[in-house]
């Protein structure tokens, strides 16, 4: 893999498809930006997302990566990744929306083949289709990334169950039409010793007993984020998603993958944030000169690119492995770290480079740098990174 900003590829379908995205991204969906004034700190509507959700549909990217029974195209994970850096490089704020990330496809995660037909048919493929919406309902105040110590309870009644307990953190909420919620069986680790049982279930966020509240902004400004507060909430028992106490098995599964392709996202956001940073010093005039020419201006981004450069190739490189069906467990933890890491420290060059402007809310570095600094703690904090490279490595022989 060689370095770019604008990269190519060798695989024709890969490369027919990122040049397909990008001429959606930079022309159509900048255009629709435009005319809505949608910005990253704007309240994001359903009228604004389902036109993009329809559109991206249409154009065959809503779900891509889905096998072709669903309307996919059943794309390798490098070339999903491919398609995924290219949104976060697009600079685009529905950027999100147009594979499927915020409400649809790729936020529902792996969850179809636990689905029972009546889940298909009433939850899935309408959201598959963009016609509706989701979220997932994990994390909780003081569960984070000690999800087993969540507090939501499921209680079993009758022909279904009664939920209790406040979710945070359940991103496209405000949108969403239901929810995927993971709570513990009552009367399931209570004791010493018990343990602990879980369940999926999919929540209409219309019921009776469940409320969606505006969750806490985070510092990237987006108003995406919901909290949802279950009071003896009745979910029917065919809203068992798979097995009873399975739930967090569910949750959790293919967590190696999609630790993988969080990062891809991550990396066309760095990209951006170099070639912005590039363009900015070949243009800045200083001392008669263009900023670039500064010696120590050419050193940080020297060590911007070098970093965008490792980080892209270990995540391609264990995405190639995935996709040849090798495990890929400390090559996940890895990249999650490295991604994370790397790609902040490219983001606080590139303020320091671009001086006040940096610092400057409303200008496109200074938000990349709090969108970039959220990702060393969500999906994992770096130090969890660590934790499971560091427990893989003491029982490899």
């Amino acid at each position: 893999m060689t370095f770019s900003l604008h990269p190519t590829y060798d695989d024709p379908r890969t490369a027919e498809l990122v040049e397909r995205l990008r001429d959606y991204l930079d022309g159509e969906l900048a255009d629709y930006e435009r005319e809505r004034g949608i910005t990253p700190a704007g309240r994001l509507t359903r009228a604004d997302l389902e036109p993009v959700w329809r559109r991206s549909r249409e154009l065959g990217f809503y779900g891509i990566h889905l096998p072709e029974e669903y309307g996919g195209q059943n794309l390798t994970h490098r070339q999903l990744a491919a398609l995924k850096e290219e949104a976060g490089a697009s600079g685009r704020v529905l950027s999100h929306c147009v594979l499927g990330d915020m409400g649809g496809p790729l936020r529902a995660g792996d969850i179809l083949k636990h689905a029972t037909a009546h889940q298909l048919d009433t939850y899935l493929l309408p959201l598959v289709r963009g016609k509706r919406a989701c979220c997932f309902s994990l994390t909780e105040t003081d569960a984070g990334s000690d999800v087993r110590s969540m507090r939501t309870v499921a209680v079993r009644d009758g022909d279904g169950y009664r939920l209790t307990g406040h979710k945070v953190f359940s991103s496209a909420g405000p949108f969403a039409d239901f929810a995927i919620v993971v709570a513990r069986m009552a009367g399931t680790g209570e004791q010493e010793g018990d343990k602990p049982q879980f369940s999926a279930f999919l929540v209409d966020l219309d019921s009776p007993g469940c409320r969606v509240e505006d969750g806490a902004t985070p510092m990237s400004g987006e108003h995406i984020e919901s909290d949802i507060v279950l009071d003896d909430c009745h979910v029917p028992a065919a809203n068992l998603l798979g097995e009873e106490g399975k739930g967090m098995r569910i949750a959790l599964g293919r967590v190696t993958t999609n630790r993988l392709l969080h990062c891809p996202t991550v990396l066309g956001a760095a990209r951006r944030a170099v070639k912005l940073t590039l363009d900015r010093t070949r243009t800045r005039q200083v001392a008669g000169g263009p900023l670039l020419m500064l010696q120590a201006i050419q050193h940080k981004v020297a060590d911007m690119a070098t970093e965008l450069y490792a980080a892209r190739s270990m995540t391609y490189a264990a995405l190639a492995a995935l996709d040849e069906g090798r495990e890929v467990h400390a090559e996940a933890f890895m990249c999650k770290l490295f991604v994370a890491e790397s790609a902040f420290r490219i983001l606080d060059e590139a303020v320091q480079i671009h001086g006040k402007e940096g610092l400057t809310q409303g200008n496109e570095i200074e938000y990349l740098f709090r969108k970039i600094r959220m990702f060393r703690v969500l999906t994992g904090t770096s130090e969890i990174q660590r934790n499971g490279i560091a427990k893989l490595l003491a029982f490899q022989h």
